[in-house]
C-alpha cells in the first residue's frame, strides 16, 4: 500500500509504503511530520473536507491556491487511530474504564450466533408484539397514565396531575356560573392555548377599560375576565386533559365496571373522597403490575436469564393471570393476555433447547470475561503496574470494565484522577487494541504510542499488542506505528526473534519539505564500534575518520596514549603543547615515548595519520569550511562545525550549543543505533543554524 502526501503542514510532498498484514514502524526525529501523516490519513478516510486544516502556514496567505492531498493506491474504508485525542474521548469514564465494554469484550461473532439462536426460540413471544401494532402504543399510554397517578406511601400524591385536576372537582365538566359564557372555549380541545392567550391579554386590563384585542368596553366584565385565571390554571388543565384523553383511549382495556367508576370519579363536581383516591391507587397498582409483565415479555432475550435461572420456572412466572387484574377484565385485554400466554406455552414446549442455549451462552460469557481479564491483568503484572481489572454485568447487557488497586478491595471509579500519565497511556493502548479488534478497521495507526515508557514496559506493551494469538492482538493486522523512539525498531528488527517477518521498519526524514523513507534492516542497526569500523574503512575525509576513532576510544573507555593524542589534536594544540589528561596538572606534558606509541596505535586504524598535517588542516578555517560544505552526512557536518567553532562556542546560542556538544557524544547508552553516515539523524533546524553561522 502506497500513500502519497502533498501540501500537508511541513510536508510539501512525499510517499510512504505500508505493508499489509504487518507492523509498519516509521521512525523519525521530531519535526519530521509524523503527526501530520496521522491527521492526513484520518481526514483522507473519514473527513476529506477537513484536509484544508493542513494547508502549510507558508501558503495560508498566498494568492496561489494550495490543496492538501493524500492519495492511497488501495481503498481504505476505515481507520482507527491511537493518540491523545482517543484517550480523552473514549477512556476513563466516571464509572468504568472504557465506554463500550459490552461491544468490545462480550459481543463477539460467537456470542452473536448464540444470541440469534436464543432469539429464534423466543420468537413466538416477540411475534405477539410485532403483529399487534397498538400494543406498543398501549404500553406507552399506560406508562404515562401511571406517572400521572403518582402515589405515596399514604395514597394518591397531592402533587400528581390527577389530584390537582380533581382537587375541587372537574372544572371542565362543571364550569362556574359566572363563566358559563366561556363554556365552548373551556370545553374545546384547544382550551390550554386559549387560557394562555387570555392570560397574556389580562395584564393590559390595568392600562385601559377597553378590550386589549378589540377595544370594546370591558368595564362591566373586567372582574369576570380576571376570574378566569383564578379558576383555571393552564398547566393543571393541560396535564388533566392528557389524563382524561389517556383514560378515554385506554377505555377498551378496562372492565366495564372500572370504566364507569373512573368516569364517575373524573367527572365529579366536588373534590375527591378518600375511598375514590383508594380506588385510583388500586387501579395504578394493577397498571404497574400489568406493565411489568408486558415489558418483561416485550424485552425478553438471552440477557433476561441470569446464570442460575431455571428457564422453565422463569417463563411460567411470566404468564399473566387475568383474575389478578379485575380492573382490566375487558375483551381486548383478555385477547392480548391469552395470545401472550399461548406464545409462552409454545416456547415452553422447547424449554430444554432454550435452557441448553442459554447455559451455553452463559458459559461463553464466562470464558470471554476470564480470558480478557487474565490477558489484561497479565500485562499489568508484567509491566509492573499495581492494578487489576474485572468485567462485571451490573444489569441486563450492561458490562463494565472496572479497575482495582492490588492493595485495596474497592473499585476505582474512572481512574483518570488516580493513574499517572504513563499508567493511563499503558491502559489506553491495551483498551485501544481490544476496540480495534472489535471494530476491525482496514488500517490501525499508532501515533508515537510507547516513547514515554521505560524499556521493560515498552517490551510488555509490544508483546501484548503483537505477540498473542491471531485474532486476539494486532498480529497479522495492518498497523502503522509512527515514533521518534528507536527502541521498538531495535527490538522488532534486530533483537527479538519472535518478531521475525512480522515487522517492516523505515527511517523517515523531511528535508526542505520533501518526505522520504529509508528501509531499516537488521544490518543497519549497529553498535558504535561497528559504525566506527565502517567509517574507518570508508573513503571519508581523514579528519572525519579521526572524529569517529576518538569517539570509539571514548566509548570503550580506552583513554590511552592514542586517545590523548586525538584529544590534543581536536583542541588544536601543537606537538610540544600536547598534554596527558591522566597526569597531574603542571606535570602533564606527553612524553615522546607515549606520543610515538599513541601515534602507532592510531596508524593501525588510519595508516596515513600525521599529527602535524592534520593540525594544519584543523587550524585552517577555510579548509574546515570547505570540508563542512563538502560532506553530505549531517552527523559529520555537526562535528566539523564543532571544530570550526571550538574556541568560540560561547558565542553560539545555548540551545544550539548544547545540541552540538551532546550530539558530539551521541547516544552512548545505546547498544544499537542507526549509522549516522547513512541516516540523517540531525534535525533540519540545527543544520540550518549551522549553515547560517558558516555562511556568516
Amino acid at each position: 500500500m502506497e500513500l502519497t502526501i502533498t501540501n500537508c503542514n511541513n510536508i510539501d510532498s512525499g510517499k510512504i509504503e505500508i505493508t499489509n498484514n504487518k507492523l509498519n514502524i516509521k521512525f523519525g526525529i521530531n519535526g519530521t511530520g509524523k503527526s501530520t501523516i496521522t491527521r492526513a490519513i484520518k481526514y483522507g478516510i473519514d473527513s476529506p473536507e477537513l484536509l484544508k486544516e493542513l494547508i502549510p502556514f507558508k501558503h495560508r496567505n498566498s494568492e496561489i491556491e494550495v490543496v492538501p492531498e493524500i492519495i492511497m493506491n488501495e481503498e481504505i474504508k476505515s481507520v482507527l487511530i491511537f493518540n491523545e485525542e482517543y484517550l480523552n474521548q473514549f477512556l476513563f469514564k466516571e464509572d468504568e474504564l472504557i465506554s463500550n465494554s459490552y461491544e468490545i469484550f462480550i459481543n463477539t461473532p460467537e456470542y452473536k450466533v448464540s444470541t440469534e439462536q436464543i432469539e429464534q426460540l423466543l420468537s413466538e413471544i416477540k411475534k405477539v408484539f410485532s403483529e399487534n401494532d397498538d400494543l406498543n402504543k398501549t404500553i406507552l399510554d399506560f406508562e404515562n397514565l401511571s406517572k400521572s397517578f403518582a402515589t405515596t406511601q399514604t395514597g394518591l400524591s397531592k402533587s400528581s396531575a390527577l389530584y390537582k385536576g380533581l382537587k375541587e372537582g372537574n372544572k371542565i365538566q362543571h364550569i362556574p356560573d359566572s363563566l358559563k359564557g366561556y363554556s365552548k372555549l373551556i370545553k374545546d380541545k384547544s382550551c390550554v392555548k386559549w387560557l394562555d392567550w387570555q392570560n397574556n391579554g389580562e395584564q393590559f386590563l390595568e392600562i385601559s377599560d377597553d378590550c386589549p384585542y378589540c377595544t370594546s368596553p370591558t368595564t362591566e366584565n373586567k372582574e369576570t375576565i380576571k376570574s378566569i385565571s383564578t379558576f383555571y390554571d393552564k398547566n393543571v388543565i393541560k396535564n388533566f386533559t392528557v389524563i382524561i384523553e389517556a383514560l378515554k383511549n385506554l377505555g377498551e382495556y378496562f372492565s366495564e365496571n372500572a370504566n364507569l367508576t373512573l368516569q364517575t370519579i373524573t367527572e365529579k363536581q366536588t373534590g375527591l373522597e378518600e375511598s375514590e383516591m383508594n380506588y385510583i391507587v388500586a387501579v395504578k397498582q394493577q397498571i404497574d403490575d400489568l406493565l411489568l409483565k408486558l415489558k418483561a415479555l416485550k424485552n425478553i432475550s438471552s440477557v433476561s436469564f441470569s446464570e442460575d435461572d431455571k428457564v422453565e420456572e422463569k417463563l411460567k412466572n411470566l404468564k399473566i393471570n387475568i383474575e389478578l387484574f379485575d380492573r382490566f377484565k375487558a375483551e381486548k385485554t383478555i385477547t392480548i393476555i391469552e395470545s401472550l400466554n399461548t406464545s409462552l406455552d409454545t416456547v415452553l414446549e422447547k424449554v430444554g433447547l432454550l435452557q441448553g442455549e442459554i447455559n451455553k451462552q452463559k458459559r461463553l460469557v464466562k470464558i470471554l470475561i476470564e480470558k480478557h481479564r487474565k490477558s489484561i491483568n497479565s500485562f499489568l503484572t508484567n509491566a509492573g503496574y499495581k492494578y487489576t481489572v474485572e468485567i462485571i454485568n451490573d444489569n441486563s447487557n450492561n458490562y463494565k470494565l472496572l479497575l482495582r488497586h492490588i492493595e485495596s478491595d474497592g473499585i476505582i471509579n474512572g481512574g483518570k484522577q488516580h493513574l499517572s500519565f504513563g499508567e493511563k497511556n499503558a491502559f489506553s493502548l491495551v483498551l485501544f487494541m481490544y476496540e480495534a479488534l472489535y471494530k476491525k478497521p482496514d488500517l490501525i495507526v499508532l501515533d508515537d504510542p510507547i516513547s514515554s515508557f521505560d524499556k521493560s514496559k515498552k517490551y510488555a506493551i509490544m508483546h501484548m499488542l503483537f505477540r498473542g494469538k491471531s485474532g486476539e492482538c494486532f498480529l497479522n493486522k495492518t498497523v502503522l506505528m509512527l515514533t521518534h523512539d528507536l527502541d521498538p525498531v531495535v527490538d522488532t528488527v534486530k533483537v527479538l526473534r519472535e518478531f521475525n517477518n512480522l515487522c517492516e521498519a523505515d527511517f523517515l526524514t523531511t528535508k526542505k519539505g520533501v518526505l522520504t523513507e529509508t528501509k531499516i534492516k537488521k544490518q543497519n542497526l549497529l553498535s558504535f564500534a561497528q559504525i566506527c569500523k565502517s567509517a574507518l574503512e570508508s573513503d571519508l575525509d581523514e579528519i572525519v575518520k579521526l572524529i569517529y576513532l576518538r569517539r570509539h576510544f571514548e566509548i570503550i573507555d580506552d583513554l590511552g596514549n592514542e586517545y590523548q593524542i586525538l584529544s590534543n589534536l581536536f583542541h588544536k594544540r601543537k606537538r610540544e603543547e600536547c598534554t596527558d589528561q591522566r597526569k597531574e596538572i603542571g606535570n602533564d606534558l606527553m612524553s615522546e615515548t607515549d606520543f610515538n606509541s599513541g601515534t602507532d596505535k592510531i596508524k593501525s586504524h588510519v595508516n596515513s595519520f600525521n599529527y602535524g598535517t592534520n593540525l594544519t588542516k584543523l587550524e585552517d578555517l577555510n579548509t574546515l569550511k570547505a570540508l563542512y560544505n563538502e560532506v553530505e552526512n549531517s552527523y559529520a557536518k555537526l562535528n566539523i562545525f564543532r571544530l570550526i567553532y571550538d574556541d568560540s562556542l560561547a558565542e553560539i546560542p545555548s540551545v544550539l550549543r548544547k545540541f552540538i556538544n551532546e550530539t558530539f557524544h551521541i547516544e552512548n547508552e545505546l547498544i544499537c543505533q542507526l549509522d549516522p553516515n547513512e541516516y540523517g539523524l540531525i534535525p533540519d533546524f540545527i543544520l540550518e543554524e549551522c549553515d547560517k553561522f558558516i555562511s556568516e
